[in-house]
């Protein structure tokens, strides 16, 4: 069985970080899975991600399902959504009213309508047709659709001329391709409300649980090479070429401390995240209004935004990220290399890929950590980088930090190369950076706190746009 052979290619997903190739110096050639690491390493990541999905084709991962999200207007007919559809796919379709006022399942009327595209369905019901000029049914708040033949998703209104009802639905579509998987629970046995709303992070590690065990010494083995492949051909293809879940921001627990412009300050804490209620010392608000916003990368290009602050000694923060499931990411790109290739063929799981040097306080950070997939982390982590500040608060260290979350590659916009493609959503990571602290027990208080000049909407050392509110997250330890 495959899952049980050590695995003769794999190791060809290790992660070279372009931004850090840049710099570095040629390094020797060779191959691995016959795909030369030659004296242009960036060159090599493409051909070593293509390496990935050609064995993701070869062990026949079936295909993954897909999540659209749409806003339907009642002024139009017809809306296309851009969708393809495949003979085989199957579709689960939600909607509900965008603004409360027009209900996708129509409007009752007494009086008999006369010309409605669906005649057995409500004047001002939504509907689809799965090509263009096809037969339209009916779906109402929710509806499944298999889908006969090759087409393209059209989405509208059930009427026969001005609809009765001004507004828009807000509709949700999962197509699960033919022979394809589910990383959900079953669609057609929950409501129309959450059919498609289930938590992809939990589904995500359920199947990660599933490919990867935790050894004697802390280690992640990958006891199933197939199923991790899948996760990973999934994960850079939702990065790569959407369908990432942006951060959702619920009502929060508590609001920001402003330093600035409180106008600015509307974007609630995500709900994971427990926020104090005490607002920051007066001394520390100080020292944080005095931090860089951003960092830069060595040619003095502004980049990622200073996103949280952690408190406390080196052992602390250590002992929380460690607790917290964070690994520190390899400093030498060729060492790492090797690393990868050994610990693969071996049936670990390699995550502790090299980050690119950035700078703050005149220096390169202190400390890079990650999380991420086995295999995938070619493509896509969770990552942050932090720098010691040059001032205490109540004789504690202070740790500045830059986090974001990449999702996939892109063009370098400083010389044309391939680099990493983050999420522009960049809250997300810094939330997700307190939420995975928050599940120990070494975190005495989560605050947010926005300084006077935020930052708000910037791009990257590498040209990669990205927004925030601006929040700092204030992560105090125990």
């Amino acid at each position: 069985m495959l899952e049980n052979a050590r695995p003769a290619c794999p190791s060809a997903l290790v992660m070279l970080d372009n931004r850090d190739i840049v710099r570095d110096p040629p390094i020797r050639g060779f191959s691995i899975c016959g795909v030369s690491i030659m004296k242009h390493p960036s060159r090599s990541v493409v051909a070593l991600f293509s390496v990935a999905i050609g064995l993701t084709l070869f062990v026949n991962l079936p295909l993954a399902a897909q999540d659209y999200k749409f806003t339907i207007s009642t002024a139009q007919a017809w809306t296309d959504t851009g969708v393809d559809l495949h003979s085989g796919d199957s579709l689960a379709i939600t909607a509900s009213s965008a603004n409360g006022s027009c209900d996708p399942a129509g409007v009752t009327s007494t009086s008999t309508s006369q010309g409605l595209p669906v005649a057995a369905a409500n004047p001002g019901a939504l509907i689809a047709r799965l090509q263009d000029g096809g037969i339209p049914s009916v779906v109402g708040a929710s509806q499944h659709l298999p889908v006969p033949q090759d087409g393209h998703l059209f989405l509208g209104v059930n009427s026969n001329g001005a609809s009765p009802c001004q507004g828009s639905f807000a509709v949700k579509v999962h197509i699960t391709p033919r022979g394809g998987t589910e990383l959900q629970s079953d669609t057609a046995t929950t409501t129309p409300s959450d059919s498609l709303a289930g938590d992809a992070s939990t589904a995500k590690s359920s199947a990660t649980s599933a490919a990867t065990s935790t050894n004697s010494s802390g280690e992640k083995d990958v006891t199933d090479i197939k199923g991790a492949l899948g996760t990973a051909a999934q994960t850079w293809l939702s990065g790569q070429f959407g369908g990432m879940k942006a951060a959702t921001t619920p009502a929060a627990t508590s609001s920001a401390t402003g330093g600035g412009s409180t106008s600015t300050a509307t974007a609630a804490a995500a709900p994971m995240l427990k926020l104090s209620n005490s607002p920051l010392d007066s001394q520390l608000r100080s020292d944080i209004n005095g931090l860089p916003r951003r960092v830069n990368d060595q040619f003095q290009h502004q980049g990622d935004m200073v996103n949280f602050v952690i408190i406390g000694s080196l052992q602390k923060v250590q002992d929380a990220l460690t607790a917290a499931d964070w690994h520190v990411a390899d400093k030498d790109v060729k060492e790492s290399v090797l690393k990868a290739a050994l610990e693969t063929y071996d049936k670990k799981a390699y995550l502790t890929m090299p980050m690119s040097q950035l700078y703050l306080f005149g220096r390169v950070q202190d400390y890079g950590y990650e999380q991420a997939e086995p295999y995938a982390v070619v493509a896509s982590r969770h990552h942050f980088r932090i720098w010691k500040a040059p001032f205490q608060w109540n004789g504690q260290d202070v740790w500045a930090g830059a986090g974001t979350h990449d999702v996939g590659f892109e063009k370098d916009q400083r010389n044309g190369s391939v680099t990493h493609k983050i999420d522009p959503a960049v809250d997300g990571e810094r939330d997700n950076i307190g939420a995975t602290l928050q599940k120990g027990t070494k975190v005495k208080s989560l605050t947010y706190y926005l300084p006077p000049d935020p930052v708000q909407d910037a791009r990257n050392a590498t040209g990669g746009g990205y927004h925030s509110d601006g929040r700092i997250l204030v992560i105090q330890l125990q």
